[in-house]
C-alpha cells in the first residue's frame, strides 16, 4: 500500500497534534481521535459558524479582500453561459474548446462546479456507460432514519445486492486503513466534522468502491483528500467516477504501489525548474534535496492540502480542463517564489531550513489572484512535459531498470480524454437528480367556498375529478407517464406521501443529506 503523510490544507487547528495526520496518528492501532461519537470531529466546543466554502471560521486561509469576490450579476451571467455549454457539450468541446478553456481559467461558477468537473473529466460518460457497475441503492425507510444508502460495485454483469456488499464490504486490510483515515480529511469542514456523519460515510463508500473497482491497486492515503473535495461538490456516484478518471487519466500510476509515477514526475519537475528558475534549481541540487521530499503531497493531493481553498478550487477548475500541466505549473511557481532569488536563500543555508521554508509557503504567493495569474503566464506546455517525461524515463531505465508498475498513458485535459473515449450524445444528456411528485386533483384539498366559486358550478368538471379519484392505481399510472408501474419499483420514494421532495436514485441518499448544488 502506498502511503503519504497528510498535512493540513491551510488549517490552523487549536490542537494540531490530534487533528493532523501525523505519523504517530497513522500508527494508532485503534484509529482514535478527539471527541465522542456524538460530538464533531474533535471540535466539541468549536464555533460552528462557517465560511462560504463550509469551513469553520478561522480554520481556513481565505481572502478577506472584497475585490476578489465576483459580483452577483457577473456570476449569474457566467452561470447562464455554463448552462448553455453543458446543454451542448459535444459542440463546445469539439468546435469551441478554446473558449471553454478560457472560461475554466476565469473560474467555474460555484453552483455548477461539480457538474462541470464531472463533464470535463469524462466522469459523466464513464458513469452512463457503466450504470450497472456502481449503484446507490436507497432504502425508502432511510429517509426517516430506518435504513441505509449503500454503494454497490458490480463486476461484469453479476449484480451484487446491497446486503451482500454491505456484509462482505471488500478487503478488510483496505477498509481498516480507510476507516482510520476518515476523520483526518478536512476535520473543520461541516461535511466531515461529525464522526460517522454522512460525509465520512460517503467518503468511506467511495474509497471502498474504488478498492473493489481496482483491487490490484487498492487504496492510497492520498486518494482520501481528493475524494473528499469531490464529495463537497457532487453526489457519491459522480464523485466515484470522477475519482476513477483522475486516477486513470489525469494522474495514472500516482496511487499504485511503489509510487514510481510520482517519483518520475518529481524528476520532471526538477528538470523543468532548471529552465524556470535556475537559482532555485542550483540551491536544491546543492543541498541534494530530492523532489519527492517536497512535491509528493502537492501532486498526489492536487494541492488540496496546501493552498487556501479559493486557490484550490481555481486550480482544480483549470486542472480538469487542461490536465496535469497545471499541477506542474503551480509547483514551479511556488518553488520560484520561495527560492528564486539570492536574497530569499539567505534564510535557508541548509537542507533542513530549505524544507521548513517549503513547508511554510508565504500566504501572499498562494493567494488566488496572484497564483492564478502566475500559473497562466508560465510557459510550460504539454509538449514540454512529455518531452521531459521521455528523457527521465530513459534515465530511469538506465539507472534503476524497468518500471514495475505499467501505467496507462496520461491524458492532458478534457479534450484529450473526450477524444480517447467514444461516447454517444445520450451519454452527455443531463438528468435531474431531484424528483418532484405531482399531486393529482383528487389528492389536493377541495377548493370550494371563498374564491372557489359556487359549489354547484361546473358540475361536469366535478364529475371528471370524481372519475379520476375513483380510478385504479394502474389507470392513474397510465395517465401519468412519469408514474408508471416501474416507478414504484425503481423509485420507492414515490410511495412516500408526506415528503414533497425526495432524492432520486441519482442522489447521495436523501434530500436531507444533499450538500451539493
Amino acid at each position: 500500500m502506498a502511503t503519504i503523510q497528510p498535512r493540513s490544507n491551510g488549517l490552523r487547528p487549536k490542537e494540531p497534534k490530534s487533528l493532523r495526520g501525523t505519523e504517530a496518528g497513522l500508527a494508532d492501532p485503534e484509529g482514535n481521535c478527539l471527541g465522542s461519537d456524538l460530538e464533531p470531529n474533535g471540535c466539541a466546543n468549536a464555533d460552528r459558524r462557517t465560511d462560504k466554502y463550509g469551513f469553520i471560521w478561522g480554520s481556513q486561509q481565505s481572502s478577506t479582500d472584497p475585490a476578489t469576490d465576483v459580483p452577483p450579476e457577473v456570476l449569474r451571467h457566467r452561470e447562464a453561459k455554463w448552462l448553455e455549454m453543458l446543454n451542448d457539450w459535444d459542440k463546445w468541446m469539439s468546435k469551441r474548446h478554446k473558449k471553454l478553456k478560457l472560461r475554466c481559467q476565469k473560474g467555474i461558477p460555484p453552483s455548477l462546479r461539480g457538474r462541470a468537473w464531472l463533464y470535463l473529466s469524462g466522469g459523466k460518460v464513464k458513469r452512463e456507460q457503466n450504470q450497472t457497475r456502481f449503484q446507490v441503492t436507497t432504502d425508502p425507510y432511510a429517509l426517516f432514519g430506518g435504513g441505509n444508502s449503500v454503494i454497490s460495485v458490480v463486476q461484469n454483469t453479476n449484480k451484487i445486492s446491497s446486503q451482500e456488499l454491505d456484509s462482505q464490504s471488500g478487503d478488510p486490510k483496505w477498509l481498516d486503513v480507510i476507516e482510520k483515515d476518515l476523520h483526518r480529511q478536512f476535520p473543520f469542514h461541516e461535511m466531515f466534522m461529525a464522526r460517522g456523519g454522512h460525509g465520512q460515510q460517503d467518503l468511506l463508500r467511495v474509497l471502498k468502491a474504488y478498492t473493489l473497482y481496482r483491487p490490484e491497486e487498492g487504496y492510497c492515503q492520498a486518494q482520501a483528500p481528493v475524494a473528499a473535495v469531490l464529495l463537497m461538490h457532487m453526489p457519491a456516484e459522480d464523485a466515484f467516477w470522477t475519482l476513477v478518471q483522475i486516477c486513470e487519466k489525469y494522474l495514472p500510476g500516482y496511487y499504485s504501489a511503489g509510487l514510481e509515477a510520482i517519483q518520475l514526475d518529481g524528476e520532471i519537475l526538477f528538470a523543468l525548474l532548471k529552465r524556470v528558475s535556475p537559482v532555485a534549481h542550483r540551491h536544491l541540487k546543492k543541498h541534494k534535496l530530492d523532489a519527492v521530499l517536497y512535491m509528493t503531497e502537492w501532486f498526489m493531493c492536487a494541492f488540496s492540502r496546501t493552498l487556501p481553498w479559493a486557490s484550490v478550487l481555481r486550480v482544480w477548475d483549470m486542472f480538469f480542463s487542461e490536465g496535469v500541466k497545471i499541477i506542474f505549473r503551480v509547483g514551479l511557481v511556488l518553488l520560484k517564489c520561495m527560492l528564486g532569488s539570492q536574497e530569499k536563500l539567505k534564510a535557508c543555508q541548509g537542507q533542513y531550513e530549505t524544507m521548513e521554508l517549503l513547508r511554510a509557503i508565504e500566504p501572499r504567493y498562494m493567494q488566488e489572484a496572484f497564483l492564478i495569474r502566475e500559473v497562466m503566464e508560465l510557459a510550460v506546455s504539454e509538449r514540454d512535459i512529455e518531452k521531459e517525461h521521455l528523457s527521465q524515463l530513459h534515465h530511469w531505465k538506465e539507472t534503476r531498470g524497468e518500471l514495475h508498475c505499467k501505467s496507462p498513458p496520461r491524458m492532458h485535459g478534457a479534450q484529450a480524454i473526450m477524444a480517447a473515449e467514444p461516447h454517444s450524445h445520450q451519454d452527455l444528456q443531463q438528468k435531474p437528480t431531484i424528483m418532484v411528485e405531482e399531486r393529482t386533483a383528487s389528492s389536493s384539498p377541495a377548493q370550494g367556498g371563498e374564491g372557489g366559486g359556487s359549489r354547484n358550478s361546473n358540475r361536469a368538471h366535478k364529475e371528471k375529478k370524481s372519475r379520476k379519484s375513483s380510478a385504479s392505481p394502474t389507470e392513474k399510472a397510465n395517465a401519468n407517464p412519469s408514474l408508471d408501474n416501474r416507478s414504484y419499483i425503481n423509485q420507492p420514494e414515490l410511495l412516500l406521501r408526506d415528503t414533497p421532495l425526495q432524492g432520486s436514485n441519482q442522489t447521495l441518499s436523501s434530500t436531507e443529506h444533499d450538500t451539493y448544488l
